[in-house]
Formats: structure tokens, sequence, C-alpha cells
């Protein structure tokens, strides 16, 4: 939306399936040597997070530390 007042300040995406979102997670990550932390999945009674068969030790201290800090609430 042109005249929203968050044009061009989001960070977040939204793909159509999963395939196009980790296409693109993996291309951004990759290219701008980002650290990308997720999947974050928001709305449940209880912090649940999911990592992939490849994640490295970063990216599971990383989700772990997002999850406890999920539980306080």
């Amino acid at each position: 939306m042109p005249n929203s007042q968050v044009a061009g300040q989001a960070s977040v995406f939204i793909f159509p399936d999963l395939n196009a979102g980790n296409i693109a997670y993996k291309a951004v990550q990759r290219s701008a040597k980002a650290v990308a932390i997720g999947p974050i999945l928001q709305g449940l009674n209880k912090p649940i997070n999911d990592l992939s068969r490849g994640a490295l030790v970063e990216d599971i201290v990383n989700t772990v530390l997002i999850s406890a800090i999920q539980a306080q609430d």
C-alpha cells in the first residue's frame, strides 16, 4: 500500500507457499551473510519453534533463546 505508514519499512515477508518462502529465506541469508532466525511460530498457547534437519549449532542456540523469551510471557 503506497500510502501506508510502514511502506518501505517492513521486516516481515509473506510468501504464497513454503517452497517460495524457503527459497527466498536461504537466498537472502546467504547473499547478505545475514543471521536468519526462524521459522518463529506465533499465535499458539505455548512457544513452539521448528528447526530444519540441516540446522547448525548457532541456529539451535538462537531458536532456544527465542523460545525461552516467548515462554516468559
